[in-house]
């Protein structure tokens, strides 16, 4: 009784086994499920988690910067140690129902920290052990700004077709998929003098989720169409069910573009000590997946949107 207790637990704190990465199953998730129940037991919220999965990668970027494999080695077992943080804050919340804004905006920030550290620990250490980039110190640089702008990128659509994807399956409850004229109404309620901190991270957050917006058109006019089809959101299951059999195959390459395949291929450019191929595994291979991604998401988007206008779902 008690191992199918565990079991249904550890399925409850994941998101989904559609949109779950097989490494993560393998790994990140059992070891952030123990994490989780951990944390539970010590009253530890996930914001704790989070913050301390932020310190662990910034030890990860420093031990990157030292040309030795073995102390690379090292930072290599943090990052995924921060890794596993990252994966228990989230079971934890969905374990314990603590869910915030400000807990999804951190849990993205926390990424952001890890790989800046990454990114300005490899510039360094190629000025100073590349006779190319040591001779154009700013070429390096400049790469990483580029290549850290794709990598928001790519995080940030990744992350917009997954909460998508379970809007769908689990509905408005099993997703964190935001609309940004909400947002801006709530931004204009809240003063600057009276609610900085709260409007500072809103105003943040919203830019974001106008962004991710902008480079979804035909996904912004399926939306429309459904608050016009159902205007009590009632959405049939039929069109749940045609929407997620579309959006399934693309699940994989939302998984590409998160945490797992990125850090594979930054510990291989550390091995071979050629840490500045990490950047163009982000520029090249990830790019284009990000594009080819977003082209098959617009297109089954438009075949859904007029099967709606058809009435095929009514």
């Amino acid at each position: 009784m008690g191992d199918t207790s565990a079991s249904s637990s550890y399925r409850d704190s994941l998101k989904s086994l559609d949109t779950e990465e097989h490494i993560d199953l393998a790994f990140y998730r059992p070891v952030g499920y123990m994490w989780a129940c951990l944390a539970r037991r010590l009253g530890v919220t996930p914001n704790v988690i989070t913050i301390a999965s932020i310190f662990l990668g910034i030890g990860a970027g420093i031990a990157f910067y030292y040309n030795n494999i073995w102390i690379n080695i090292a930072g290599m077992l943090l990052l995924v140690w921060a890794n596993s943080f990252d994966s228990a804050d989230g079971q934890l919340a969905r374990m314990t129902k603590q869910y915030s804004r400000i807990g999804r905006i951190l849990d993205g920030l926390s990424g952001d920290v890890w790989f800046a550290t990454i990114y300005i620990a490899i510039c360094l250490r190629e000025n100073l052990t590349s006779p190319f980039f040591a001779s154009h110190p700013w070429l390096i640089w400049v790469v990483a700004v580029v290549t850290g702008l794709c990598h928001a990128k790519q995080a940030a659509m990744a992350d917009y077709y997954r909460q998508f994807h379970l809007y769908f399956l689990k509905g408005e409850e099993g997703s964190e998929l935001d609309s940004s004229a909400p947002l801006k109404e709530k931004l204009a309620s809240l003063s600057w003098t009276k609610d900085f901190w709260a409007k500072t991270v809103l105003y943040f957050y919203t830019n974001y989720t106008v962004n991710q917006e902008s480079w979804t058109p035909a996904m912004q006019a399926l939306r429309r169409q459904l608050k016009e089809s159902y205007p009590d959101g009632r959405i049939p299951q039929s069109f749940r069910d045609a929407f997620r059999k579309l959006s399934l195959p693309l699940m994989k390459y939302t998984n590409i573009l998160s945490f797992n395949w990125r850090t594979i291929a930054l510990f291989c450019s550390l091995f071979i000590g050629m840490p500045w191929l990490y950047f163009a595994f982000e520029l090249v291979v990830l790019n284009a997946l990000l594009v080819y991604m977003v082209k098959r998401h617009e297109l089954l988007c438009r075949r859904l949107n007029a099967e709606l206008k058809e009435g095929k779902y009514n």
